[in-house]
């Protein structure tokens, strides 16, 4: 399996990309990795370079530049190269770490859309208390979304959850401010009732609050509220470990404790942590493309390769297109 990886993208590139790349496949040796981005930079990171191949450039986009334009406009970026290289076929799908609206825009405009799918949609796999984990669609692809959309979106959440992360018969769930039917906006009845229509194994409304007790297995919503969702999850994550760091580090007793339960917190901290379970998948490309966090360090992007690969070799791109196309 070939994976294109944007190795200039991101907060640490190229040495945390490489560093990943090498773990990915070194892990799994049925793994290709093609690292775009400076080869002397690349180079100066990478140990092994077995199963790694480098396509060199200077161009790359930043995270200042506008989306659209820049992946116009620079045709030899890491980030395009990697994936114009999906697109004819010489990777299966694509990783990158970098600017999240350009990532986008090189997968409608290069990789290109399914046939049938009216808007792709942005989605990482989130955290539960139990360490299952759920799919949440759409956190940011899309502000606005209809009805349609968003039976789309549980459609496409409900063949990953089956193939990719092995839930039979995976659970969908609508965002909503109550669990009672009838509750919401105008797009949360309309999409209640489709959802309520269709052949998947829709359970109603779910609430937010109830999110990371495994409501669903897939939640799906529009990508404004999506966004806020993750946004707040992750700034609520980072102020429960500061208050705690703060508190185990006020006193000497309270120091002492810490080291007593050192283990314990740093299980909790990586159990919380969604780039365990990969980067968020765009769905509804003709390929996988993968956003991995910006921040991402070594294990984050071994896990984006890994999930990249995954959805490959279930074919998840086609199994959605079959599904789509034969309504």
């Amino acid at each position: 399996m070939k994976i294109a990886v944007d190795a200039m993208g991101g907060d640490h590139a190229p040495k945390e990309v490489v560093l990943g790349a090498m773990k990915a496949v070194k892990e799994n040796p049925s793994i290709q990795v093609t690292l775009y981005g400076d080869q002397e930079a690349i180079k100066a990171h990478l140990t092994n370079g077995q199963n790694i191949e480098i396509i060199h450039t200077n161009e790359k986009i930043l995270s200042t530049d506008e989306p659209v334009r820049a992946v116009r406009r620079k045709k030899s970026a890491s980030m395009v190269l990697m994936a114009q290289a999906v697109k004819d076929g010489q990777a299966q799908a694509c990783v990158s770490a970098g600017n999240t609206g350009a990532l986008m825009a090189a997968g409608l405009f290069v990789v290109g859309r399914i046939s049938g799918i009216e808007r792709p949609a942005l989605s990482p796999t989130l955290p539960t208390m139990d360490g299952k984990g759920f799919v949440m669609l759409d956190l940011g692809a899309n502000s606005d979304a209809k009805p349609e959309h968003l039976l789309q979106y549980a459609l496409m959440g409900s063949i990953y959850a089956e193939k990719v992360r092995g839930i039979p018969n995976p659970t969908v769930g609508l965002l909503n401010i109550g669990t009672e039917e009838g509750k919401g906006n105008e797009l949360t009845k309309a999409s209640f009732q489709l959802l309520k229509d269709s052949q998947l194994n829709f359970i109603g409304n779910v609430e937010s609050r109830d999110l990371l007790d495994g409501a669903a297995d897939v939640v799906v919503t529009d990508g404004f509220t999506g966004n806020m969702v993750l946004k707040t999850l992750e700034g609520t994550a980072q102020a429960i470990f500061g208050m705690l760091k703060e508190t185990f580090s006020s006193s000497f007793k309270s120091k002492l404790a810490a080291g007593l339960v050192q283990n314990d917190l740093r299980a909790l901290k990586s159990k919380m942590d969604y780039t365990e379970y990969g980067g968020a998948a765009l769905f509804g490309l003709n390929a996988p493309v993968i956003k991995a966090h910006g921040s991402s360090n070594e294990h984050a992007i071994y896990n984006a390769i890994k999930q990249a690969n995954s959805m490959a070799e279930e074919n998840v791109g086609q199994l959605i297109s079959a599904a789509i196309n034969s309504k």
